[in-house]
């Protein structure tokens, strides 16, 4: 692992440390559409071998296991496999889990039949190095399947202030056009493309500390008129409510 990396690393292991519990509780995470659209993208088949890489609490790869495949999955953080360990013996399926790094998976090449990433291009510091270790382990013929928040170009800087106040183990979020990029700087073609908006409420996993200054920040954006954070954020019943702009890429 690199000086440069280690710091950065360490900034997720202490955010998804902290959240770990309420992480994997937060409905969100498992809302029932974008679920089945993760679900149809990986076209999972009974015994096919799948790997989730960053695979959090486990929610995608519980989900997949549930179709019949041999599906393993991959963290940095140990408290998020403690909680994808808790959640499969729940739901009766069977993950075999890892504590990892996705720069660097321990797994021969050409093993995997689907390798799928959910929510995680964002915490990367070179999500293009990821995608071409996600490729190495997965056999020729297979699918990998990149699903993220994608900005638009022109909110991007602004989507990125917001969500690394909220998050700071965020990077940056690519927009569709960068992330398609990268799958053609290590030769994949696309076969399928979805894009869908994630409501959320603000208040969901904000640190104390960030939320004074995060509600300013999408209060001034609702203000405005203008949606400058791309988030298409409004004042609702609850607080302040919002969108996560996601691309669903196949290749």
């Amino acid at each position: 692992m690199s000086a440069s990396r280690m710091p950065h690393d360490a900034r997720i292991i202490a955010q998804f440390t902290r959240w770990a519990k309420p992480f994997a509780e937060l409905a969100i995470h498992a809302e029932a559409e974008s679920m089945a659209q993760t679900l149809a993208a990986c076209a999972v088949a009974r015994d096919m071998k799948v790997l989730d890489v960053a695979c959090g609490p486990g929610i995608v790869a519980c989900e997949l296991a549930c179709s019949g495949a041999q599906v393993t999955g991959i963290d940095l953080t140990p408290a998020m496999i403690e909680q994808a360990r808790q959640r499969a013996d729940r739901m009766g399926v069977t993950v075999a889990y890892h504590t990892g790094d996705a720069l660097h998976l321990p797994f021969q090449a050409d093993s995997f039949d689907r390798v799928v990433t959910r929510y995680s291009f964002h915490h990367m510091q070179e999500p293009g190095k990821v995608l071409a270790e996600m490729v190495r382990v997965c056999r020729p013929g297979g699918r990998v399947i990149v699903i993220d928040a994608t900005p638009t170009p022109e909110c991007q800087e602004g989507y990125d202030r917001a969500e690394t106040l909220r998050d700071p183990s965020h990077t940056s979020a690519l927009t569709l056009a960068q992330l398609l990029s990268l799958g053609t700087e290590v030769e994949l073609s696309p076969v399928m493309m979805h894009q869908y908006r994630l409501e959320a409420c603000l208040q969901d996993q904000v640190a104390p500390e960030d939320w004074s200054a995060l509600k300013a920040m999408f209060a001034e954006d609702i203000a405005g008129g203008q949606d400058r954070l791309g988030m298409g954020a409004w004042e609702g019943a609850d607080g302040i409510r919002f969108y996560f702009p996601i691309s669903i890429v196949a290749w």
